[in-house]
């Protein structure tokens, strides 16, 4: 294996899009925490949920057919299920600015969540809260945010499919894409039962070792030729993301949107949509850039949101480093490349 020759040069940032800042809480007890993005503004949003072991919150009312137009901002967090508590501490931090839906008795911000599986990373009973989703909030910007072991990504492990003692160490990773004046950008948690996979050469980059622990098994094949895999807890894992761009979307179009984006994932990561996963992406339209003239329409903005997320979920791990809790030692894709030399 081989980390691919471009490693960690720019590749830009969800926060290139205008209206979109970014925050990670890192609880430092142990590997988990979230990561808030936000957009004080508002703006439109839909979902697409492909794994079969989601933990998310509020994500019906992202249906085209329902009554919120926009939301405020989107929480990404560890911690399986409690996590969702995170939410609320960035609802709060909305509410305090006033940025919110107006419902008359009260300024009530929209605040979607999804969670991924990191208890194996030391204590379980420490996961984000909603102190933690509030102090995500207070670390917000516009600057391109911190990438790996960071907030949702602290804790997040990759290619768990024959053993957490054969994982390699995953992350959060951030990429864009700017055609015609439009932008695309997106921010991707890792947390697969699968490897994740060099889009440009097709390559395994993380995933699950040998039993040695020196190399990787490459899972793909590994599968196909009748090796078993060890047996799963369902919602164990989990490839979280937000897309975010600047043009003018409907509600529809944010879903179609957040659909075609879980492309990236199936190109960066293999297996992927398991029913161990919950695999769930969010599409944000801050609506700066009207679809018109020469701007890219749906079909380009599809393949910017998809090359985004694959670039994303790769620098995910490569930004990453090795982890030791108590007794289980989790490498990351720059161990493996040293040792292979």
């Amino acid at each position: 294996m081989s980390v691919p020759s471009s490693d960690l040069s720019p590749s830009g940032a969800i926060t290139d899009v205008a209206g979109i800042e970014v925050g990670h809480f890192s609880d430092t007890r142990r590997p988990t925490g979230c990561t808030v993005i936000l957009a004080r503004e508002g703006a439109v949003a839909g979902v697409d949920v492909r794994g079969a072991a989601p933990g998310t919150r509020e994500t019906d009312l992202l249906s085209p057919g329902n009554l919120v137009q926009q939301v405020h901002g989107i929480m990404l967090a560890g911690g399986s299920a409690w996590g969702l508590a995170a939410a609320e501490g960035a609802m709060r931090w909305l509410e305090e600015r006033n940025i919110g839906m107006d419902v008359r008795f009260g300024i009530l911000p929209i605040v979607p969540a999804a969670v991924l599986f990191d208890l194996p990373m030391g204590d379980a009973r420490i996961r984000p809260d909603a102190a933690a989703g509030y102090a995500a909030c207070e670390a917000a910007s516009s600057d391109a945010p911190a990438e790996g072991n960071v907030g949702a990504g602290s804790g997040a492990l990759v290619g768990k499919l024959f053993g957490v003692e054969r994982a390699m160490k995953g992350g959060i990773g951030t990429a864009s894409v700017t055609v015609g004046g439009v932008t695309v950008g997106a921010l991707i948690a890792v947390n697969a039962l699968g490897d994740v996979i060099d889009p440009d050469t097709a390559q395994p980059v993380a995933g699950a070792r040998t039993e040695d622990g020196l190399a990787l098994l490459d899972t793909r094949r590994a599968l196909l030729r009748g090796e078993q895999p060890k047996p799963l807890l369902a919602g164990t894992n989990t490839t979280l993301g937000v897309i975010a761009t600047d043009a003018v979307l409907t509600k529809v179009q944010a879903n179609r949107l957040a659909s075609v984006a879980h492309d990236g994932l199936a190109r960066a990561i293999n297996p992927v949509h398991t029913m161990s996963d919950g695999d769930t992406l969010f599409a944000l339209a801050t609506g700066r850039v009207p679809l018109e003239g020469n701007a890219p329409g749906m079909t380009v903005l599809g393949t910017m949101a998809a090359e985004a997320v694959a670039r994303a979920t790769l620098r995910a791990v490569l930004a990453s480093r090795s982890v030791t809790v108590g007794e289980l030692h989790v490498p990351c894709a720059a161990d493996l490349a040293t040792t292979k030399g």
